[in-house]
């Protein structure tokens, strides 16, 4: 970068004030996407939360999936139906996440059994999936309101390649960070991890190449419980330019 490179930024804003602008959760495999709560200009989340699966180990993990926005594509009627217009999308925001800087104005009140609440980007290329979550910079829930911002830094240390089970490979898998963040064309999230699965009873066979609470029912006792509130969530992509 030479000396006279200066940053400007391109900011995406949702606040809730008309919907959820694209934003929605899930429920769980069999029951699809779950619609946010709208109140007050702020998009709601519950628990009980579906058990992400899809990267169970050998992959990175469970997760649970608080809050998720396509970045890319054209939605489904359901999805528009559920979710609102995706004004991401409608915006032509960038999918280069490189640098970018996530700044949420969350509160909740959660029992998180030792999971913390991460960003998440995933990018599909050459046919595969690749997720990247960024568990060097956690948020916070506390009961009152906080802003807290995360820098989507492209340094590996900082981030988990979520990968894949072991009958997701023909859809899920690993790709660098620095291509995954340059182009996150599927989705972006926020998410729980890591959850403590622990099935409920004997099992034949084992549990990570099963799906819980598909083919075996967990402790759900051992799994966050509580609500997280969005105010607010801004996303400033940088834009160089170069003197």
């Amino acid at each position: 970068m030479s000396e006279s490179a200066t940053f400007e930024f391109r900011t995406y804003q949702e606040n809730f004030e008309n919907g959820p602008g694209g934003w929605f959760g899930f429920a769980s495999n069999a029951q699809g996407i779950k619609p946010l709560e709208i109140r007050d200009s702020c998009a709601m989340t519950r628990s009980p939360w579906w058990i992400d699966y899809n990267h169970a180990p050998p992959g990175a993990g469970y997760m649970h999936l608080l809050y998720l926005l396509h970045t890319r594509g054209a939605p489904g009627e359901y999805l528009r139906e559920v979710a609102g217009p995706n004004r991401f999308i409608q915006g032509k925001y960038p999918t280069d996440f490189t640098d970018a800087r996530i700044t949420l104005k969350l509160r909740g009140e959660l029992l998180d059994q030792g999971t913390k609440l991460y960003f998440l980007a995933q990018g599909v290329h050459d046919g595969i999936c690749c997720g990247w979550l960024l568990t060097g910079q956690p948020f916070t829930i506390t009961p009152n309101w906080s802003e807290q911002s995360v820098f989507c830094t492209p340094d590996p240390t900082q981030w988990t390649c979520l990968g894949t089970r072991h009958d997701r490979a023909d859809y899920y898998g690993s790709h660098p960070l620095p291509k995954v963040l340059g182009d996150a064309n599927i989705d972006i999230l926020l998410v729980l991890f890591p959850l403590d699965i622990s099935p409920m009873g004997p099992l034949n066979g084992d549990p990570h190449k099963l799906r819980p609470e598909r083919d075996y029912p967990v402790w759900r006792s051992r799994l966050p419980e509580g609500y997280v509130q969005l105010d607010e969530i801004r996303i400033d992509f940088p834009l160089r330019n170069e003197g």
